[in-house]
């Protein structure tokens, strides 16, 4: 049908459906990240990140390893749902990683002192944490080395080495109450039978698979835990190499989801998607099982007045509160030269969020728009 014989009314629809059509691209939906909580003054670095359920609580873990240790001033902080501080308590020269909320107690990944403990939830200065176990230094230190394939039919053998240093890095609950914990630097992950209720705990080692370890200029292996809704599989984040792995359960091989993801980091699944922080390259990352990426948000986009970070700088964890999905801004310098790095000049640390789509399902093509 030609313009000179459609209708107007025919004509006019046919346009505005091709007018849609261009204005929707096929790709991933775009978000918007928005600033929510600034830190407390002399607390920096972000890391792990949980939530109460029953009233809408945040925690924040800090991951500070300036030296001498002197210098740190590691919090374990408490937020209500509206950004209101309402607790901390000092860790000191001790770093934090993983946070999980279970049965009214906080479980925390105390990366400086290598253990598991716990404190209550509605915790206060005071509250005194408990120790449940110890990571230990595995023998060999190391995994095994893995073998590439190239397309010239030749292979590498990359060996990974390790001096027994115990980094424990992400956690995650199993509904029946197990726990599996990720450590970035001797490749393991584990599982904690009834976490909530041992007495005493013990390690099972799930997989020490050379994927892994890295042999990445970022020196975390194995790092975010995720479990699928039926928890079927278990989805883990290497951070060196940038690779979504997953694994079977109870137990099985790793098999690669997806790559060049540059710092995998933090990772959550919510709403038939696996959401990770790829930390190098400032981005939240909405990925579908297939490994196909649905959803992006982030991207640096300066200091505010304050000097804390606008947008996404090195993001650790996220966590999803109702509506929301908040987000830590870890923003820590790596590298030894000065004034390469935006996160040299940030002066106020801070979580953000965004809103998160009314559905996420990956069935469908998705478009770029604001929530």
């Amino acid at each position: 049908m030609s313009p000179s014989t459609c209708s107007l009314g025919i004509c006019l629809v046919l346009a505005g459906a091709f007018a849609a059509s261009q204005a929707q691209p096929l790709g991933p939906q775009v978000l918007e990240v928005e600033p929510f909580v600034e830190l407390p003054s002399g607390v920096r670095y972000p890391e792990g990140l949980a939530t109460n359920p029953r009233n809408g609580d945040i925690y924040v873990g800090t991951f500070d390893m300036r030296q001498p240790a002197s210098e740190r001033n590691n919090q374990l902080l408490r937020y209500a749902a509206d950004g209101r501080l309402l607790a901390q308590r000092s860790f000191a020269g001790m770093p934090l990683t993983g946070l999980g909320y279970a049965d009214g107690q906080l479980y925390i990944l105390n990366f400086g002192a290598g253990k598991l403990q716990r404190i209550l939830a509605d915790f206060t200065a005071d509250t005194p944490v408990e120790d449940m176990l110890d990571f230990p230094r595995l023998v060999p230190p190391a995994t095994a080395a893995r073998m590439v394939d190239n397309p010239d039919g030749s292979q590498d053998r990359i060996e990974f080495a390790a001096s027994g240093m115990p980094a424990p890095n992400g956690l995650v609950f199993a509904g029946n109450g197990d726990l599996y914990v990720s450590d970035s630097f001797q490749g393991v992950l584990y599982r904690i039978a009834d976490a909530t209720h041992c007495r005493p705990c013990s390690l099972e080692v799930l997989s020490r698979d050379p994927l892994l370890a890295t042999a990445s200029f970022l020196p975390f292996g194995a790092n975010g835990l995720a479990l699928d809704d039926g928890e079927r599989h278990l989805y883990i984040n290497n951070a060196g190499d940038g690779r979504l792995l997953r694994m079977p359960l109870p137990g099985g091989e790793l098999q690669v989801v997806a790559e060049s993801l540059p710092g995998a980091d933090g990772l959550l699944f919510h709403d038939g998607l696996l959401w990770l922080l790829a930390n190098q390259v400032d981005q939240l990352l909405g990925v579908d099982e297939q490994g196909l990426i649905r959803i992006r948000a982030g991207g640096f986009q300066g200091l505010s007045a304050s000097g804390a970070p606008l947008g996404l700088l090195f993001p650790a964890s996220s966590v999803v509160q109702g509506d929301w999905m908040v987000i830590s801004n870890l923003a820590l310098p790596l590298t030894p030269t000065e004034g390469d790095e935006w996160e040299e000049q940030v002066r106020t640390w801070n979580l953000v969020r965004l809103r998160l789509p009314r559905s996420s399902a990956k069935g469908g093509a998705t478009h770029a728009a604001n929530p």
